[in-house]
């Protein structure tokens, strides 16, 4: 039925594939917003990614680096326990995100809940734990006004898709709001890292163990923000899982 829905939304809002901007044949193909082609190009790679050295702190993968990307041990340290991030924001990567984040093509969201699913299955993150202490889902808060003044916000949209996944949906707890603040994709690198201090705050009790999810790492800060307040509300152990890299 899943695949059923894809392939009407695709026959009636026409997307093409993210990547090569090809038709979509099928409901499967439409179902994730990408063709059999661009689909299994990207599965050959996240698979290669899954397999490679990652940093034990922010999750970039390592290349000559050992246990730590050099910017994780030159830094003061972060206040999530660990991170993963699955795809660099650079060419095709980059369309991903556009075409999910600004042209909505929702398809993709699909494909995105997947790949954070499995992700968390194959990277250490502990899924599984006592009742109160199992693995809850936060969502990165938008900045204010941002769905008032775009319609919708992408990293919800990703917290409901897992929220209602089949295989056992994760809860997810919307206990983080943001303070109005510069954004951040319009500061360079060192001044994201002092934006946002202070600016991430719990509105109710968050889980003991929490994942963050959010579309983009660049410098980190964001997710370090978020952490902190869930650690000052209450946390026990914060992970971080984002889409891309930059």
């Amino acid at each position: 039925m899943k695949y059923v829905l894809g392939y009407l939304r695709e026959y009636f809002f026409p997307f093409g594939c993210s990547i090569c901007g090809e038709g979509l044949a099928g409901a499967r193909e439409s179902w994730y917003g990408l063709c059999e082609r661009c689909h299994a190009g990207l599965e050959r790679e996240l698979g290669e990614i899954f397999e490679g050295d990652a940093c034990g702190c922010c999750g970039r993968p390592l290349v000559s680096e050992h246990g730590l990307c050099m910017s994780c041990r030159q830094g003061d340290g972060r206040a999530y326990d660990q991170a993963r991030v699955l795809f660099p924001y650079a060419g095709k990567y980059r369309k991903l995100l556009t075409a999910f984040k600004f042209d909505r093509n929702t398809a993709l969201g699909n494909y995105f809940a997947e790949k954070i699913t499995e992700a968390i299955e194959r990277c250490g993150i502990p899924l599984e734990a006592e009742h109160e202490a199992r693995l809850c889902i936060v969502p990165v808060p938008p900045r204010p006004g941002k769905i008032r003044t775009e319609g919708w916000d992408q990293v919800e949209r990703l917290a409901r898709l897992l929220e209602r996944n089949k295989r056992g949906g994760l809860p997810v707890s919307r206990c983080l709001k943001r303070l109005p603040s510069k954004s951040q994709k319009e500061l360079g690198r060192e001044n994201r890292r002092t934006n946002l201090k202070g600016r991430m705050v719990t509105v109710r009790q968050p889980p003991k163990t929490a994942l963050l999810i959010d579309d983009v790492m660049t410098t980190g800060s964001t997710l370090d923000a978020c952490a902190a307040a869930l650690k000052e509300g209450g946390a026990e152990r914060v992970y971080g899982l984002c889409l891309f890299y930059d």
